[in-house]
């Protein structure tokens, strides 16, 4: 990564859909001697930050991985938490994303959210649907795999010759058809695995790892990370 004490780096590109794991949230809350819930808490507001930043530099689409439908595995309580958390920030969060202009969408399962919080997060997606600042996109209840899964029984029950199926095929037939490919992915907290975090999307996204966990991932960290990626010369197979 560029030394960005020394002077903010060269930025000689800009990804067009940048793709976070925010990694880190609960072990930040247990090293302060904090409920793990208020990780969690300064873990979106680092979200909200960092997504404005992207924006503010160029970048069209940030996805984040808000929760998989593997974390239901984690503690009840926890869980509980952080469900109340999400229903706050569709009903609460969305006032203030929407007057700067970035639009809010939403990618996973609705099976398993409770009605009230699958309403709260349709509402925030309707009332910034016109907003081009940048779509801010939170992956919840959200597995890579089976989204493809959901994406093959879709064009299954759709009477699809299976002879036409090809990959545009399966690209409109997943959770949100018009999102491009991503471009870059970060991951905090020296994890470097993708999780199951949009594999179709990420086929070919470049990666970079952070060893700070999420909550201390600053706009400076973010912009060292874009500029390492501009430096990167991406053949893409060729």
């Amino acid at each position: 990564m560029p030394d960005i004490e020394a002077g903010t780096p060269e930025i000689l590109k800009v990804p067009k859909h940048l793709g976070i794991i925010p990694d880190g949230n609960r072990r930040w809350a247990k090293r302060r001697g904090l409920p793990v819930i208020e990780g969690h808490r300064q873990g979106y507001r680092n979200v909200r930050s960092i997504a404005r930043h992207a924006m503010d530099m160029g970048v069209e689409y940030v996805s984040v991985f808000g929760f998989s439908t593997e974390n239901w595995r984690r503690p009840p309580e926890e869980v509980t938490a952080l469900m109340g958390l999400l229903e706050w920030i569709a009903k609460r969060e969305t006032k203030s994303l929407d007057k700067e202009g970035i639009r809010v969408r939403f990618s996973g399962k609705e099976e398993g959210l409770q009605p009230s919080i699958v309403k709260a997060l349709r509402s925030a997606e309707d009332r910034t649907a016109q907003n081009e600042r940048g779509d801010l996109v939170m992956c919840i209840n959200y597995s890579g795999q089976e989204e493809i899964v959901d994406a093959l029984k879709s064009i299954m029950s759709d009477g699809v010759d299976p002879e036409e199926v090809n990959k545009s095929t399966i690209e409109s037939h997943m959770y949100l058809p018009d999102l491009p490919d991503m471009d870059l992915l970060v991951r905090t907290s020296g994890e470097q695995r993708i999780s199951d975090f949009m594999p179709w999307k990420a086929a070919h996204a470049e990666f970079a790892s952070s060893p700070r966990l999420w909550p201390d991932f600053t706009t400076e960290d973010l912009v060292g990370c874009i500029a390492e990626y501009g430096q990167r010369d991406r053949r893409l197979g060729a």
